[in-house]
């Protein structure tokens, strides 16, 4: 009953989603050496057109190739998941777009400030046992859960 509650559209495609995640990321690593991360893909991408220092180091400039195609993949993985398995509804949020930008930014700057997103440490950092990775997703998960509770108490 409780997991009902938590998971009302079931549990599976959950699990799904992480095996698929992780098998890509374990795929990408095993083939090429490669870390796949999401942080890094934006500032590589602005090193072609930024020419201030930051985003011209090798890290930025040397991997921003194959980290566009690595976005791109995961952009047409979601189309075509939407396609195939989807209903083929446009999918809509009503969130205003002031509180999505806003969130956007604070979550780059949280990723620039703590040297990496929740995927890079939650996946590629805890999966190759970095101990840096693990004290950054208990930040994540503690902030996250604090947070969720303040809006929880404050809506209520």
């Amino acid at each position: 009953m409780y997991v009902s509650s938590l998971f009302p559209l079931g549990w599976q495609h959950y699990l799904l989603g992480g095996l698929v995640i992780g098998s890509g990321v374990a795929l990408l690593f095993v083939c090429t050496g490669l870390v796949g991360g999401m942080s890094s893909v934006f500032s590589s991408t602005w090193s072609y057109w930024v020419q201030r220092p930051y985003f011209q180091q090798a890290r930025y400039t040397g991997s921003r190739t194959w980290r566009l195609v690595y976005a791109l993949g995961l952009v047409l993985g979601a189309l075509i998941w939407w396609l195939t398995l989807g209903d083929g509804t446009p999918l809509t949020t009503d969130i205003p777009v002031w509180q999505l930008l806003v969130g956007g930014f604070l979550v780059g700057y949280g990723a620039r400030l703590g040297n990496g997103c929740t995927s890079g440490h939650g996946i590629c950092g805890l999966g190759s046992l970095q101990w840096p990775s693990l004290l950054a997703v208990l930040t994540f998960m503690a902030t996250a859960f604090l947070t969720a509770n303040l809006v929880a108490w404050g809506l209520a």
